[in-house]
């Protein structure tokens, strides 16, 4: 789980040490996309056969890296606790890097 705790730890501060003016172009809802569907991977996971995983709330532009930092946390608890499928870990890692890049901070 390292590796996923890393990413979404480097993440989360790089989103906190941006200003309000890239948090607001783009990079607080790309963010926000990222903690809902790993917030979603880890309902799935911890609640199979639920219809659908509820949603995260948008909380603001400020509360966006606490999300994602959460969200992260609790997909690597899911992943470790129910035996991580083969390549879940690298296939998060790979999502996070990707809104990273996304938000112009990798």
């Amino acid at each position: 789980m390292t590796p996923l705790l890393t990413a979404v730890d480097t993440f989360a501060d790089r989103l906190r040490a941006l200003p309000q003016s890239r948090l607001s172009r783009g990079a607080a809802a790309e963010a926000l996309a990222l903690a809902r569907e790993l917030a979603g991977r880890a309902q799935r996971m911890e609640e199979p056969g639920d219809a659908a995983p509820r949603e995260m709330p948008d909380a603001g532009i400020f509360a966006v890296a606490d999300q994602v930092a959460v969200a992260g946390h609790d997909l690597a608890e899911a992943l470790a606790a129910g035996g991580a499928p083969e390549g879940a870990v690298t296939a998060a890692v790979e999502l996070v890097a990707d809104a990273a890049r996304r938000c112009g901070l990798q």
